[in-house]
């Protein structure tokens, strides 16, 4: 993770809907929250890793916007 995401503490939640999965990653220390949408045979690792890069891109942008 780059600077503006590095030793950040990200909260994750799952819901499940059919056949995909609503996973929300949170930045513990700004409240920035994205969602991702998985396929319900993705592994947790998988759907986590998609919603932290979502995650870590969001941060960034912020950071470079100085909204951070």
């Amino acid at each position: 993770m780059s600077a503006a995401g590095a030793g950040r503490e990200v909260l994750f939640e799952f819901h499940r809907a059919g056949p995909q999965v609503r996973v929300a990653a949170i930045d513990v220390a700004t409240g920035i929250e994205v969602v991702a949408i998985a396929p319900a045979t993705a592994s947790e690792l998988q759907m986590k890793n998609l919603a932290l890069a979502k995650l870590r891109r969001r941060i960034e942008r912020e950071a470079t916007e100085g909204r951070l």
